[in-house]
């Protein structure tokens, strides 16, 4: 053994060859920490001192190779100075560099995930061979930051800077097929193989038969790129990175920029240059916002795996109604792998149930997702049925019909009497209370609420509602069977409109109020665009659908009469009155015309406006900054309700929910995250400004005792 450590270990194995493994005790995965980072340093510097070794497979003992940075550890990095940022990044870089330069050939066996630093390790390496089980990646600019351990340096050397570009600007990791046809990867074997093969390869660079050293002189240097080939490049793929990150979203542009400017440079003044604009992207608030987000997701996973080991599989679903709702479920069920039943009154809506799930398998194989075969295989995994006669093995049912109390507690009724004593009970609703719908089934402990959002195979969020009586076994089921739906579960307490619905309805409220007094809807529209929404709030409106909102306005204005309920006639009632549904009849706040793809397009109406005048004052232009405040604050403050309420658990699980379930703008956070970023006293100062506007805007003793005392949401 050359070298044993806690995350490294390093023996000879024949002809002189030596084995670098990563093995983290503890873990259930690779990544680098400190002790890795240290003992890879130490590992290294045994290897440069030992004459006897004529090259290094660098492998894992693990599934995967490694996952990249441990983020938790980094952190407090972050907070620290930039240039001491600079200097860590730059003492990071001679460890992968010592690797680079080490005096005999090098490749890398990736039997699994080797992202971030995962694959920037696998760079650093003269050749990389990748199991056909294996995925690469460089994901940092989803953290708000660019690859920093060399990555923007090594990969345009390696693949070009257009292919590099892609790779690092868009964060996405690769299967085989890609990373070998762009060059990420020499070779590609079957997992039982990879071993073998990377001996077999060192062995031809040991005999002169591979120039390692050629291919590894390439990284040394600057791009071979005439200067004005390299302007162009960079330039092309300047403008459209910008385009698709958008402004709010600074790191894939940064990432771009930093390659231009070291693409003229040597190894070590390149790495400079990346050390700087790493650490810049490190500082900035959208990076602590987005790797925030990323702790809340991995937070949120392990809390879920563990009810998931407490519950037995799910061997069998059932949903009941087959409109769109039910067949998305069915679809989505069908192909996670979940066979299920999908039962109905009519043979039309069976119909109508099987070809949604047709169609969105049908969009699979057209975009070359999923051979015919497959597709066939889906589809023999959805059951339709008219009757419950194939109930009797099934462990979890979503009811998924109309959304009205009595149909649903009456077909609930049904169903419990037509499955076994231990399967789970879930209602698709939105707004009806689980607790009331409760009591029309013997079992409670075994029902709950299962609130998927619409369209279920796009929405990642499911809301899992805990009833008064509903016991931890359902929740966990349910939250199991999300999972394997390829969904976020996050559990919640009853209460009307459970935490999304309530969260985004005083939204809408201070909308309501901006068009009272006057406000554009288009200008806010625009505002709320700009502010990072994926559409603004009439347009919203208009795609759910003026007439569900309606009827979600009501049951909010009934749970929570003091600030929910108007006092004054709302445009979004003017435009139900007057049959203006939104995109479902193709007239709402806009118009809708079908574009060259034939999606709804919206168009102004001027018609809209007349409507609206008797109930609004006269139009008038107000400040971004008002317009942002006025819809934002009653959503941050109904979410600082729904967690003192304990309706969520923690501010972690709140801001996911509003991410995944109504796109909040993800580089803000999410509304705990929002007001943590301004100071929470800051933000009750600015709620009292607004407060005059009514009980939405008011904010709660608790926020302001919190303020007070200095505390935050996150530690």
């Amino acid at each position: 053994m050359i070298y044993e450590g806690k995350a490294i270990q390093v023996k000879t194995l024949e002809a002189g060859i030596a084995e670098l493994t990563f093995d983290l005790q503890g873990e259930s995965v690779n990544k680098f920490n400190r002790t890795t980072m240290q003992e890879l340093k130490e590992a290294v510097e045994k290897l440069q001192s030992d004459q006897s070794i004529t090259g290094l497979i660098v492998t894992s003992a693990k599934d995967v190779f490694i996952v990249g940075a441990d983020i938790t550890e980094f952190l407090d990095l972050f907070k620290a100075e930039e240039a001491e940022l600079v200097q860590w990044v730059q003492a990071a870089n001679q460890v992968f560099c010592a690797v680079e330069d080490l005096p005999f050939p090098t490749v890398s066996a990736i039997n699994g995930f080797a992202l971030g630093g995962g694959l920037e390790m696998c760079l650093a390496t003269d050749y990389r061979i990748m199991s056909t089980k294996a995925e690469v990646g460089l994901p940092e600019v989803k953290l708000g930051i660019f690859p920093g351990f060399g990555g923007t340096v090594r990969m345009p050397r390696v693949i070009g800077v257009d292919n590099a570009v892609e790779w690092i600007a868009a964060g996405g990791q690769h299967k085989y097929e890609k990373a070998l046809k762009d060059g990420v990867v020499d070779a590609v074997v079957e997992p039982e193989k990879l071993h073998e093969a990377c001996v077999s390869l060192l062995k031809q660079c040991i005999e002169g038969k591979l120039d390692y050293k050629k291919k590894r002189q390439e990284k040394l240097e600057p791009l071979a790129l005439p200067p004005m080939e390299n302007m162009m490049s960079f330039q092309t793929c300047m403008a459209m990175v910008s385009q698709k990150a958008g402004k709010n979203y600074p790191s894939p542009v940064a990432a771009v920029q930093a390659m231009q400017k070291h693409s003229s440079l040597k190894r070590d003044k390149a790495l400079e240059v990346e050390a700087k604009g790493f650490a810049k992207m490190a500082k900035t608030e959208v990076a602590a916002n987005l790797i925030q987000l990323f702790l809340n997701d991995q937070a949120l996973k392990k809390a879920s795996g563990k009810m998931e080991k407490s519950v037995e599989p799910i061997q069998q679903a059932a949903v009941l109604g087959a409109g769109i709702m039910g067949g998305g479920i069915a679809y989505q069920s069908a192909y996670k792998g979940t066979p299920i039943i999908m039962k109905d009154i009519a043979t039309q809506a069976l119909d109508l149930g099987m070809e949604e799930a047709s169609k969105l398998l049908n969009k699979r194989v057209s975009k070359g997702k999923m051979d015919a075969p497959k597709m066939a295989k889906v589809l023999s995994q959805i059951r339709p049925s008219l009757n419950y006669g194939d109930f009797g093995e099934v462990n979890v049912v979503v009811e998924a019909v109309v959304e009205n109390e009595t149909v649903k507690k009456r077909v609930l009724a049904e169903v419990e009497e037509k499955v076994p004593d231990n399967a789970i009970l879930a209602s698709n609703t939105s707004t009806i209370s689980i607790n009331k719908l409760a009591e029309g089934v013997k079992r409670p402990e075994n029902f709950l609420g299962m609130h998927f959002f619409n369209p279920v195979h796009m929405m990642p969020l499911v809301e899992v509602i805990r009833g008064e009586k509903t016991s931890d076994a359902a929740v966990a089921t349910v939250v199991t069977y999300a999972k394997k739906l390829g969904k976020t579960p996050i559990v919640v307490n009853d209460c009307p409109g459970f935490l999304v619905n309530r969260v985004l309805f005083p939204y809408f409220g201070g909308f309501a109020l901006l068009m009272r007094d006057g406000a554009d809807f288009q200008a806010v529209d625009k505002t709320m665009e700009r502010f990072g929404w994926p559409m603004g709030p009439a347009y919203l409106m208009d795609v759910v659908g003026i007439d569900t909102c309606i009827h979600a306005a009501g049951v909010m204005a009934e749970g929570f009469p003091d600030r929910m309920k108007p006092n004054f006639k709302d445009v979004f009632n003017v435009l139900f009155e007057n049959k203006r549904l939104g995109q479902k009849n193709n007239l709402g706040f806009y118009k809708y015309e079908k574009d060259k793809k034939g999606k709804p397009k919206k168009v102004f109406d001027e018609e809209v406006g007349e409507l609206f005048k008797p109930h609004v004052e006269a139009t008038r232009e107000f400040e971004k900054e008002d317009i942002i405040n006025r819809l934002m604050i009653p959503m941050c403050l109904e979410t600082v309700r729904c967690l003192e309420d304990g309706i969520v658990a923690s501010p972690m699980e709140a801001d996911m929910a509003l991410v995944m379930g109504i796109g909040f703008p993800p580089f803000r956070g999410g509304a705990l995250r929002y007001i943590d970023t301004m100071g929470l006293d800051k933000f009750v100062q600015l709620c009292e400004r607004y407060q005059d506007l009514g009980p939405l805007y008011v904010p709660t003793q608790g926020l302001k005792d919190k303020a007070a005392k200095g505390e935050t949401f996150y530690a």
